[in-house]
């Protein structure tokens, strides 16, 4: 079979990967090392709960999402090196050895490390989301044979405004006022000034992840780099294999609830458009956004591209139809931990919500948690409807409103290879 030009274009590259064990990174590690014949991919890990790097990458790779890369290529493993580091830490907390190792050998850099916790205290989100990809930016201005860098943002880092075409929109506030400000501060104190601070967006992430992309803006110059906008990202659905999820983010949380039995009423109106986009056809929009900002000629004064990668242009989706595709699947395979039949109401009215959060959530909590202290059990329930609350609230600014999305460069380079990689 003749070569895409983009299987061309990574074809004996090395590449660098933050965020290769988070939920998207782990789809594109597996796609890269399937249908691509790059050279090393450079994984970026950090130690957590105890485990080290070592420990961590062997981990990944028991996941079943691997399971059709061993069937196929059961010798990948002396492609991929793992590169002990933490995107909350300055300069990557890199040694100087694998500092020089990814300046000397990387040509394509994957910046996909994040934190996408919505109410995340904004003096971590600021250090994770903008100062890692500001050492990340750093890290590739000293890389001596680049070809492309693509830093993952979000679809929604501009959405208070109602209209998001692929261009850097211009930041009310200047990030380094913002670090100059929250280094100043505690983290209780940044939780009382956040909503200051933030104004028009709704959380710290789409926040953080705004100024990142004006950071990008400001230190980019001159480098081959990209910012992709996903939208909402949910399950695969192809590969490598069908349905296949590792979180309880965005509507998956709420579907997991709801076909669980647990989630009784939600803060939703079902006639907005769903911009959701499946995470392997996501992954393959990130790789082919390498290739083509790779194939653009570099200069000083050059922008830096950007791509959304959204649905709702071409296959556009309400809340509503989303709702009842989930709810044929989970009635007709139901799990054995429900507690009740699926019933969920939706309504947008916030005065509706708190009155049947009442009786639908709050009383039953009480109920269950009761005969469970009489039975000599620890009541939880009341725990559990609590958290299914504050999800619901703040999964809400994006299931009721709707934005108007451009992703013509998307179109663009799609039509140039007759697929997304």
């Amino acid at each position: 079979m003749e070569e895409t030009p983009i299987q061309q274009f990574y074809k004996e590259t090395n590449i660098f990967i933050t965020g290769g064990t988070g939920f998207m990174g782990k789809i594109l590690i597996e796609k890269l090392l399937r249908s691509t014949q790059a050279d090393t991919l450079y994984l970026l890990i950090r130690e957590k709960k105890g485990k080290n790097m070592h420990v961590r990458m062997d981990e990944l790779f028991d996941n079943v999402i691997f399971g059709r890369l061993k069937k196929e290529h059961p010798k990948f493993k002396h492609r991929v090196v793992g590169i002990a580091g933490d995107c909350s830490v300055s300069g990557l907390g890199l040694s100087i050895t694998d500092r020089q190792t990814l300046i000397s050998k990387v040509n394509i850099v994957f910046h996909v490390a994040a934190t996408v916790r919505f109410d995340e205290n904004l003096k971590l989100a600021y250090n994770i989301n903008v100062n890692g990809a500001k050492d990340v930016i750093d890290l590739a201005r000293q890389i001596k044979n680049l070809k492309s860098m693509v830093h993952v943002s979000t679809a929604y880092s501009n959405c208070p405004s109602k209209e998001i075409d692929e261009k850097i929109y211009e930041c009310p506030v200047a990030y380094d006022n913002v670090k100059a400000l929250i280094e100043k501060i505690s983290k209780k104190d940044a939780e009382i000034l956040t909503p200051r601070i933030i104004g028009k967006w709704p959380n710290t992430y789409t926040f953080t992840k705004f100024l990142a992309e004006s950071m990008i803006k400001d230190l980019g110059g001159g480098l081959p780099v990209a910012i992709f906008r996903p939208s909402i990202v949910i399950s695969t659905y192809r590969e490598p294999i069908e349905g296949w999820i590792d979180n309880l983010y965005g509507p998956t949380g709420v579907c997991a609830g709801a076909l669980s039995g647990v989630l009784r009423v939600s803060f939703c109106s079902e006639e907005k458009v769903a911009d959701i986009v499946p995470v392997d056809m996501c992954v393959s929009g990130l790789i082919a956004a390498a290739w083509d900002v790779s194939s653009k000629k570099c200069e000083m004064s050059s922008e830096v591209s950007v791509y959304n990668y959204v649905s709702t242009p071409e296959n556009p989706i309400t809340w509503k139809e989303s709702i009842e595709l989930n709810f044929i699947h989970g009635r007709e395979y139901p799990s054995i931990n429900s507690i009740w039949e699926v019933c969920v109401i939706f309504t947008s009215n916030l005065y509706v919500y708190w009155f049947l959060t009442i009786f639908l959530h709050t009383l039953p909590g009480l109920i269950i948690d009761c005969f469970t202290l009489i039975t000599g059990n620890k009541p939880r329930m009341l725990k559990i409807y609590k958290k299914v609350h504050k999800f619901s609230i703040i999964l809400s600014y994006f299931s009721t409103r709707s934005w108007i999305f451009s992703n013509k460069k998307h179109e663009k380079f799609v039509g140039k290879t007759g697929s997304e990689g």
